[in-house]
């Protein structure tokens, strides 16, 4: 994925993002998504109300999620590795927020990870497991 396509974008993005159809996308694509993915989408939506995560950066977590949630993206989701842009999007907003998430956002993410992942084992996007 083009980041710099991805940045021009952020509130186009952001404008798609609300809950209900986020979690409702990822109880349909879950396991096709995979473990890592979702970790980092449930990441980027519990930052949205971290504190420590500044607003600007919070945007960029919407915009994240706005991006996952849309069904037509640079690789559409029906394709194999159709969620790889969903992905390296993601992965570049929680690295960029990396440093101002709280252990209590990572904490949760893991968590609700369990509802779509019987036994999810380490995605390597935690600290303090």
């Amino acid at each position: 994925m083009d980041i710099r396509i991805f940045k021009e974008n952020l509130t186009r993005y952001s404008s798609y993002y609300n809950r209900a159809d986020l979690f409702g996308k990822i109880k349909r694509v879950a396991a096709k998504a995979g473990v890592k993915t979702v970790h980092m989408v449930l990441i980027l939506y519990y930052a949205m109300f971290d504190k420590r995560v500044p607003v600007k950066d919070r945007l960029m977590a919407a915009a994240a999620l706005g991006y996952f949630i849309l069904p037509l993206d640079l690789l559409p989701d029906t394709v194999p590795l159709g969620f790889s842009d969903d992905a390296a999007a993601a992965l570049f907003v929680v690295r960029h927020i990396w440093n101002n998430l709280s252990e209590k956002t990572f904490e949760k993410a893991r968590e609700k990870l369990g509802e779509w992942f019987d036994n999810p084992g380490e995605t390597g996007l935690a600290r303090g497991y």
